[in-house]
């Protein structure tokens, strides 16, 4: 049994979690393991040693978070240095060591290497649902609700801040309506802190622009799920803060304006006006208070929507200085040595009137830009931040727009997958690679608002405590985490990890069917695009939008008229089928190989996920689940757009058999969806999405609308 010392110093956090990890992965490989401090390893007489260290301050060999493993061996002894640029860096490195081991290699194999970040800002957005009182953006969901007492467990944000360092996340940006209430007493406004923690008894109703989130209605129903004074709340989140900086994650709170939930009722006279005097005032001390809180609070982003005026150009923006700006300001004056990082989101608003109204700022001021809009699962490439209509209220490109000398944000949002679990590290590395340059990139951050990403509510196993998301989705998680810090790892590397994770398992068929049927939706969602695709116009996982202002069910009528995304190289159905009459040239990647593409990947998935045997393993045979239920989905768009093809085709040509054709084809897609809703109603319940209206969306209830594709085809 092998004897193996790991030195490090104690008193640096997030060294000691990376040891922590070591030492686990080297016991699970039953290593004998003593820790010991950096002092005492010149006297240790163990053959096998690992010291993490921290490069002196001033050594400029080593990037900002960067690390190198260094083996040296002689007189019978094999030492693994890992050098840290900083204690980030100093983890990475002995996490990279863990991963190495996890997968096989033994301390002596280990090789040379260094590393820094390709991003420098690898973040998740969390929509936070801390109440009832003072929802996010995601409360008229069913995920929210259920959430709001996981937000004041600290089991829970140790569990999600652990498993972000292990992925070498390093922001957090909590995402709020109006969060001052359940987070801070203000001291000029005292009577606002909410004690407790309370969520609804009855659903929300709200807008898609975040109003109507909490009303008399629901402000009746409500119930306590957890005793709290607000100073007990203030306490809470600079324990979750501090255990953030213990892993090298900064915290952020993002707004979007103007709301006021949780002030219902005040005697301030406090109002969602945005000429109210009181209302500006209040926020600013909101601000000062909040910042005065939270000491180790990294920084506050604000959106000037989703309810403001938008008259005079410079009026949401002035309101936003004077409250969040000048409350920063008033920090600032008492602390001038405190770095407050300031995030604007360039949403309805255009980069010169922010860039004019926050001209003072004096530490780091950002951007923020909703990268892929809602769909970060499409396009590898997505084009919007490049093209002149990305948002109306450019006149160039975000990036010819930005000012010099500014960076920004990728808002990331992923409100694609709602319940699988997705895997391709090909298209997470491309995608990685192709953001912009570091010199205009502050980093990203990905998140949906559609679910709440703490615990899952919709399994049919449910765990004991229910599993949180970012364990469920580990694989991908990962992936973008590891990838974004490293995007040269290669394949091979999340296949060890695969094997680790799963061992009763051929690791690399599981890389590729997971691949195969992840493949699957970013395809379709490219293809079937549409003008601001955002999450309430399209949900790829029922095929449906919201019905009450979009869609409803996708029907095979709108897989026809609907475009794919502008740069995409995919052609739309009808400029194919105008190729085929001789009026077009063919310009792209057509409908046909779309479909076919789609078959193979389905197929490819379903092959190998069929001869992987999960024996007991019940997460092996859940993510199994997972494919299978993405295969046939897969199938079921193939055989809709094949028969969307050939209806349109009938219509231009009035040929017999291409409408023979398309019902033949949407009567494959029904019975695809058949084998779709049988697989997933078996690992989950269905549940109210907060973009897709006030009702459940329910896949096996849409099979009626599926079939109503064949009788559009039959009657055309």
């Amino acid at each position: 049994m092998e004897r193996i010392v790991i030195a490090w110093d104690e008193t640096i956090p997030a060294v000691s979690f990376a040891a922590a990890k070591l030492r686990e992965a080297l016991e699970k490989r039953g290593a004998t393991v003593a820790g010991i401090s950096l002092s005492a390893l010149a006297e240790t007489d163990a053959s096998i040693r690992i010291a993490l260290t921290v490069a002196q301050e001033g050594d400029a060999a080593l990037a900002a978070e960067g690390y190198t493993i260094r083996m040296e061996r002689g007189d019978g002894v094999a030492l693994c240095r890992v050098t840290g640029a900083d204690p980030a860096g100093a983890m990475y490195g002995g996490l990279d060591v863990a991963d190495s081991i996890n997968a096989g290699t033994s301390v002596v194999n280990l090789l040379n290497k260094s590393s820094k970040p390709h991003i420098a800002g690898r973040g998740i957005k969390f929509n936070l649902p801390l109440d009832a009182r003072t929802p996010s953006y995601s409360d008229n969901g069913d995920s929210a609700q259920h959430n709001i007492p996981e937000m004041w467990s600290m089991d829970f944000w140790k569990e999600f801040l652990d498993d972000m360092a292990l992925y070498r996340y390093n922001a957090l940006s909590l995402w709020n309506l109006h969060p001052f209430p359940s987070m801070v007493r203000v001291p000029e406004y005292p009577d606002i802190a909410l004690s407790d923690v309370k969520r609804t008894t009855v659903p929300i109703q709200a807008s898609l622009m975040g109003t109507d989130m909490s009303t008399e209605k629901t402000l009746a129903s409500l119930e306590t799920v957890r005793v709290m004074s607000i100073e007990e709340k203030v306490d809470f989140w600079r324990e979750v803060m501090q255990h953030a900086k213990n892993r090298n994650i900064e915290v952020f709170i993002i707004t979007w304006n103007m709301f006021t939930y949780g002030t219902e009722g005040n005697s301030y006279g406090i109002s969602c006006a945005q000429d109210n005097e009181t209302t500006v005032d209040y926020f600013r001390a909101s601000v000062r208070a909040l910042l005065d809180s939270y000491p180790l609070l990294a920084g506050i982003g604000v959106t000037a929507g989703e309810n403001m005026k938008h008259g005079e150009p410079l009026a949401n923006e002035d309101w936003l200085w004077r409250t969040y700006g000048e409350g920063v300001m008033d920090i600032k004056r008492k602390d001038p040595s405190r770095k407050i990082r300031f995030i604007h989101r360039a949403h309805q608003s255009a980069l010169s009137t922010i860039d004019r109204a926050f001209a003072a700022y004096p530490d780091t001021f950002d951007y923020s830009y909703k990268y892929s809009l809602a769909h970060m699962y499409s396009s590898a490439h997505p084009p919007f931040i490049y093209q002149t209509s990305g948002y109306k209220e450019l006149e160039g490109s975000f990036l010819t727009e930005l000012p010099e000398g500014r960076k920004t944000w990728l808002t990331v949002r992923d409100d694609d997958y709602y319940y699988f679990r997705w895997g391709d590290p090909t298209f997470a590395r491309q995608y990685i690679l192709n953001m912009p340059p570091a010199e205009q990139l502050a980093g990203f951050y990905m998140g949906p608002d559609g679910v709440v990403w703490g615990r899952e509510f919709v399994s049919t196993e449910p765990d004991t405590p229910r599993q949180s998301i970012i364990r469920k989705r580990w694989y991908s998680f990962m992936l973008w985490g590891r990838l974004a810090y490293e995007p040269t790892l290669p394949d091979s590397c999340f296949e060890r990890q695969l094997a680790f994770r799963f061992p009763e398992a051929p690791s690399h068929a599981l890389l590729e069917a997971w691949s195969a049927a992840s493949r699957i939706l970013p395809l379709v969602t490219t293809f079937h695009w549409e003008e601001n695709h955002l999450d309430f116009q399209w949900y790829p996982e029922a095929c449906y939008s919201n019905p009450r202002i979009a869609k409803g069910f996708h029907t095979v009528e709108h897989f026809i008229n609907d475009a794919p995304m502008p740069g995409s190289g995919l052609m739309s159905i009808p400029d194919y089928c105008a190729h085929l009459s001789g009026n077009r040239a063919l310009d792209g990647i057509t409908p046909e190989r779309v479909a076919q593409d789609l078959r193979e990947y389905a197929e490819r998935a379903l092959q190998l996920a069929g001869g992987i045997d999960p024996g007991d393993d019940k997460q092996l045979r859940l993510t199994l689940g997972d494919l299978r239920a993405m295969a046939y989905l897969g199938r079921y768009y193939a055989a809709k757009i094949s028969g969307a093809l050939q209806l349109c085709l009938f219509r231009q040509t009035d040929d017999p058999s291409c409408q023979a054709q398309a019902v033949a084809h949407l009567r494959s897609a029904s019975e695809h969806w058949q084998d779709y809703v049988a697989q997933t109603v078996s690992q989950y319940v269905p549940q109210q999405l907060t973009r897709q209206g006030w009702n459940v969306v329910d896949i096996a209830a849409l099979q009626a609308r599926v079939d109503e594709d064949i009788a559009i085809a039959e009657n055309a």
